[in-house]
C-alpha cells in the first residue's frame, strides 16, 4: 500500500493555521467517509488456524521425515546385514567351489589312475589267458607224451616179464654151472648191476672178471667191465641186447668176450 508523505514548505504554517480553523469550523472528513471494516479479528483467527495447521503440517513432516530416516537407517543396517551374511555365504561358497574343484581334479586323476590300471589290468589278463592257453597247449601234449611213453613202458614191461619168465631158468643155469654172481654196482648207481663170472681163465680158475649192466634208461648200457674189452664188439653185443631185449645171449656173448680177451 503506497503512503502519502507531505513535505513542509514555506507555506506550511498558513496552511496549518487555516486547517485548524477548518476543523474548529466543519465536521471532519474522516467523519464523513463510510466506515471500513477490514475484518483483523477473522483475519487473524484465519491466521492462527493457518499457524496451527501449518505447524501440524511441519510436525508431521518433521516426524515423517524422522520415520523415513530411521526407516532407513533400518534398511541400511538390514542391507549391510544382508551384504555381509552375503559376503560370508560367497566366502563359504568359493571354499567349497574350491574344495569342489579339488575334489573333482583329484576324482578325475584317480579315475585315470584307475583306468591306467584297468588297462594294465586287462593287458595282463590278455597275457595270463594267453599264458594259460600256451599251458593247457603244453599240457595236453605233455599228457599225450606222457601217454605214449606210458603205454610203451606197459609194453616194455610187460616184454621185460615176458622175457625174465625165460630168462631165470637160464639165469639159475649160469649161476650154478658157469660161476655167474649178480650184485649190486659198486658205485652205487641206482638201476645198475655187476655181472661176474668166474672160471674164465683156465691158468687161474680162481680169477673172476665183471662188467656193470645200466637198466634205468631207454637202452641198456654197459660203462664198465674189467678187464677191458674191445669197444666195437662191445658195442655190437649191447645193440644186438637192445634190440631183442634177450640177456640170456648177451650173456654168452659177454663171457666169450672175457674168455678171448684172457687168452690174449
Amino acid at each position: 500500500m503506497a503512503t502519502l508523505t507531505m513535505t513542509p514548505s514555506r507555506f506550511g504554517n498558513s496552511f496549518s493555521g487555516s486547517q485548524s480553523q477548518y476543523r474548529a469550523s466543519a465536521p471532519s472528513m474522516a467523519d464523513t467517509l463510510p466506515s471500513i471494516d477490514f475484518g483483523f479479528n477473522e483475519l487473524r483467527e484465519r491466521m492462527a488456524q493457518f499457524t496451527m495447521r501449518f505447524d501440524d503440517f511441519i510436525e508431521r513432516g518433521r516426524k515423517r521425515v524422522l520415520e523415513e530416516r530411521n526407516a532407513f537407517r533400518m534398511n541400511v543396517a538390514e542391507m549391510e546385514d544382508v551384504q555381509r551374511t552375503r559376503k560370508i555365504a560367497i566366502t563359504e561358497l568359493e571354499s567349497k567351489s574350491s574344495t569342489h574343484a579339488q575334489t573333482l581334479a583329484k576324482e578325475a586323476a584317480e579315475t585315470d589312475e584307475m583306468h591306467e590300471a584297468i588297462r594294465t589290468l586287462s593287458a595282463q589278463k590278455e597275457e595270463h589267458v594267453e599264458r594259460r592257453d600256451r599251458i593247457k597247449d603244453d599240457i595236453n601234449s605233455v599228457q599225450a607224451i606222457i601217454k605214449q611213453k606210458r603205454e610203451a613202458q606197459a609194453v616194455h614191461q610187460r616184454a621185460l616179464e615176458s622175457q625174465a619168465r625165460h630168462n631165470i631158468p637160464e639165469l639159475r643155469f649160469w649161476e650154478h654151472c658157469l660161476g655167474l654172481r649178480i650184485e649190486a654196482s659198486g658205485f652205487g648207481v641206482e638201476d645198475q648191476l655187476r655181472f661176474v663170472f668166474g672160471c674164465v681163465d683156465e691158468r687161474d680158475q680162481s680169477k673172476e672178471v665183471w662188467f656193470e649192466l645200466l637198466m634205468g634208461a631207454k637202452e641198456y648200457e654197459v660203462p664198465n667191465t674189467k678187464p677191458k674189452l674191445e669197444k666195437e664188439r662191445l658195442e655190437e653185443t649191447i645193440d644186438r641186447l637192445n634190440e631183442t631185449k634177450e640177456v640170456g645171449p648177451f650173456l654168452k656173448a659177454m663171457r666169450s668176450m672175457f674168455v678171448e680177451t684172457l687168452k690174449s
